[in-house]
C-alpha cells in the first residue's frame, strides 16, 4: 500500500490524508498504493500505471470511472507526468561557489577588454553504421535499423570536439576518429584558431578558455599542460585556463550554448556515413543567432602518453595565486 508521504494533500480539498476521503478517493489511494514507489529520504512518489489501468483498478472496486475522471484525480493528487532530472551532483569540491565567482569575474575582465573567451568540450563518440537514434523525422517509410548496437559492426567512431565562442556565439566542431586525448583536443583548437579564431580576433593578446576538471583535459594531468604548452607555442599568444570545478561540467557553456542544438539538429539521424554527420551538424543554428562551423580530423592519437622530463623539468605553466589547481596560463617558451 502507498504510503502517503507527509503533507500529502488533495489539492482544492481536504487537508491531509487523515481526514475520512470520499469513497472515489480512498479507492484511487488503495489503487495507487500497490503500485507506487519513492524514495525514502524524500517525499517525491511515482507510479508506472497508465490512466487507464487506473481506470480499470477502480472499476474493479466498485467505482468505475473515465480516464478523464482519473486525469483529474491524478490532478487534484498533485501527480503529473515528469521526466528525471539529472541535478544531484555525485560529489562536492570546497571551493565550489568560489571557483563560480572567479570565472564569472574573468570572464567579465576579457570580454571587456575584447580578448577571446572559449568554452570547450568533447561529445560522446558516435557509432558510424545503421544503428538506431533516438528522435523523431518525417519520412515517407519505416527506417529500420539494426536491433543491436554492437561495436563490431560499425564502420568506426566518431568524435564530437567542440569549442564556443561566447563573444561571438559561434560554435566550432570537430568530428576525430581515433581517441580523445589531450593532443587531439589541443588540435582541435589549433586548427579552429588557424581557420576562424585569428580572423575573428586579429588583436588578441591573450585567450581565456573554459574546461571540465575531466576528460582529454583533466586539470590533474600533467599530459595536457604539456599538450596545452605546444599549443601556445604554435600560435604565440598565452591561453589562460579556468577549470569548473568537479561535478560541475554541466555549468559550462558549451554545454547549454552549442551542444543541445547539435543535438536536436541530428536527432533521429541514421549516422551511416561521416558525410551525413557532417551535413546535419553544419545546420545547427538558433533563432539568437548561433553558427556553427565543422572540421574532421583523422589523425591517429596514441593514448596512455606520459608528460617528457624536459617538460617537468622546466614546467613552465604559471599558476594563479587563487584556486592553482584550476587557474593557470600557458605562455610561448621554448622548454626543448
Amino acid at each position: 500500500m502507498m504510503k502517503l508521504p507527509d503533507g500529502f494533500e488533495k489539492r482544492g480539498g481536504r487537508k491531509s490524508a487523515s481526514v475520512a476521503l470520499p469513497e472515489l478517493d480512498n479507492n484511487f489511494v488503495e489503487v495507487m498504493g500497490e503500485h507506487t514507489v519513492g524514495d525514502p529520504m524524500s517525499d517525491v512518489i511515482w507510479t508506472s500505471l497508465t490512466q487507464q489501468e487506473i481506470a480499470d483498478g477502480l472499476g474493479q472496486m466498485g467505482t468505475p470511472v473515465s480516464t478523464e475522471v482519473v486525469r483529474q484525480l491524478l490532478d487534484s493528487f498533485d501527480f503529473s507526468k515528469r521526466k528525471a532530472q539529472k541535478s544531484v551532483t555525485m560529489g562536492t569540491y570546497p571551493y565550489r561557489n568560489e571557483q563560480f565567482e572567479y570565472i564569472s569575474e574573468l570572464k567579465e575582465e576579457y570580454l571587456q577588454a575584447g580578448e577571446p573567451v572559449i568554452s570547450m568540450d568533447t561529445k560522446k563518440k558516435e557509432m558510424l553504421g545503421n544503428f538506431f537514434r533516438l528522435g523523431h523525422l518525417y519520412t515517407n517509410g519505416i527506417l529500420k535499423t539494426l536491433d543491436h548496437d554492437f561495436a563490431s559492426h560499425s564502420d568506426g567512431m566518431v568524435i564530437p570536439h567542440g569549442l564556443y565562442d561566447l563573444r561571438r556565439n559561434m560554435g566550432h566542431i570537430t568530428l576525430g576518429r581515433s581517441h580523445d586525448t589531450s593532443e587531439f583536443s589541443c588540435d582541435c583548437f589549433f586548427n579552429w584558431w588557424r581557420r576562424y579564431g585569428m580572423r575573428a580576433y586579429p588583436n588578441a593578446s591573450e585567450i581565456l578558455l573554459f574546461c571540465d576538471c575531466g576528460g582529454s583535459n583533466n586539470y590533474r594531468h600533467h599530459i595536457f599542460k604539456e599538450d596545452l604548452q605546444r599549443l601556445v607555442n604554435r600560435i604565440e599568444i598565452p591561453i589562460r585556463i579556468a577549470h569548473y570545478p568537479p561535478y560541475c561540467s554541466k555549468y559550462n557553456p558549451i554545454e547549454h550554448r552549442l551542444f543541445p542544438h547539435g543535438t536536436r539538429a541530428c536527432q533521429g539521424i541514421v549516422f551511416q556515413t561521416l558525410e551525413i554527420i557532417k551535413q546535419f551538424i553544419r545546420k545547427t543554428c538558433t533563432r539568437t543567432g548561433l553558427r556553427v562551423t565543422l572540421n574532421v580530423l583523422d589523425r591517429e592519437y596514441k593514448t596512455e602518453r606520459k608528460a617528457t622530463p624536459e617538460f617537468l623539468e622546466a614546467y613552465p605553466i604559471l599558476f594563479d595565486e587563487y584556486l592553482t589547481d584550476l587557474n593557470y596560463t600557458a605562455v610561448p617558451y621554448a622548454y626543448m
